[in-house]
């Protein structure tokens, strides 16, 4: 049952220690080596697809077109073949090139590293670039995909009907201290694929259970059963 002694900052300290502590070496599950552009890249190429096949196809759009200027160069048609498993891939070829275009010609050639510059390229929103600013830049950034939402919001955090990804980002990120924001989302990932899953999280399993609204909820329900 969730310990009602925690206020919303003790308990999100708590949280980010105890998945430190079971996921001490997490890190973001797209191969990019640290490099922005093809981090930058890859994430667009990750929606609705995961990360296992961007991976895959990635190993050879980078053999084909390593840089960004030759991916603002290459022919949208070849990008789009190459990318073709990863679904969506018209919008995500035209995207991945115009950004490298961009990249190439605003910026000289390297990726930037404020937010309102990363959400001026094609394809690039919040979630991206937190995730840029994050890994490459050191510089925080809550990445507010579903199993972040999710959880957060089964937590307690705020109402667990929310989908908001901005409302998730604002609120997280006044909670979690901006050197350890992108841990806490990697963290949030594995979590959520192993534990705390969409259709059925394994609360009896939980390290946080004890201090998770959505399992006290559940505990107070069994309990109201019970009595009828």
């Amino acid at each position: 049952m969730a310990d009602e002694k925690y206020t919303p900052m003790k308990r999100a300290a708590e949280t980010e220690r105890r998945l430190r502590e079971l996921y001490p070496d997490a890190q973001c599950s797209l191969e990019a080596d640290s490099d922005p552009w093809r981090l930058l890249v890859m994430a667009r190429l990750s929606a609705q697809c995961t990360d296992e096949r961007v991976n895959i196809v990635s190993r050879e759009l980078f053999a084909a077109y390593p840089t960004a200027k030759d991916m603002a160069a290459a022919p949208v048609e070849k990008i789009e073949e190459l990318i073709r498993s990863c679904g969506l891939y018209r919008g995500k070829a035209r995207s991945i090139k115009e950004a490298s275009e961009i990249i190439c010609t605003r910026f000289g050639g390297e990726v930037p590293d404020s937010m309102d510059e990363l959400l001026s390229l094609p394809g690039v929103g919040r979630k991206i670039a937190n995730l840029v600013l994050g890994d490459v830049f050191g510089k925080g950034g809550i990445v507010a995909d579903t199993h972040c939402i999710r959880i957060c919001g089964r937590l307690g955090f705020y109402p667990e009907e929310w989908k908001d990804p901005l409302k998730t980002e604002r609120i997280m990120e006044a909670l979690v201290p901006r050197d350890k924001q992108s841990g806490f989302c990697h963290r949030m990932v594995i979590f959520g694929r192993d534990i705390c899953s969409a259709r059925a999280p394994k609360c009896i399993k939980c390290p946080v259970s004890d201090i998770c609204e959505h399992s006290k909820n559940i505990e107070n329900n069994r309990k109201d059963n019970i009595k009828q």
